[in-house]
């Protein structure tokens, strides 16, 4: 199993989650970071521009099965691309062992519902 945490553009978590979904990757964690980086954006408040160096992002963190690595990875890369500057990166750790707290199981099959007939394979 790993774990697969990737940093986007905000502008493009609509894009990315449809390719997730596309994918079969039907759950994971986000939420919205700032980061500090050499790249500036320009952002808009109150008609006027602005160069900012703190850059909007959002953060996503997925649990899958190595067998959904890749796919994973290429849905998020495809998505997120923009062929600029401050596109974002991907990480990807191995997780030692996962338990589901509901039913006490653990490995690969706690990342999924059994009971949805294998709707999805994370």
């Amino acid at each position: 199993m790993k774990k697969i945490e990737a940093i986007i553009r905000k502008s493009k978590f609509e894009d990315v989650k449809k390719a997730l979904y596309e994918v079969g990757i039907e759950w994971f964690s986000y939420w919205d970071i700032t980061g500090l980086g050499k790249s500036t954006e320009d952002q808009v408040v109150r008609g006027q521009i602005f160069q900012s160096s703190y850059i909007q992002r959002r953060m996503l963190s997925i649990v899958v099965r190595d067998i959904n690595i890749e796919k994973t990875v290429n849905a998020i890369m495809n998505a997120a691309r923009t062929g600029n500057q401050g596109d974002g990166k991907i990480f990807v750790y191995d997780i030692e062992e996962t338990f589901r707290i509901r039913t006490g199981e653990t490995g690969p099959d706690a990342l999924y519902n059994k009971d949805e007939n294998n709707k999805t394979d994370h």
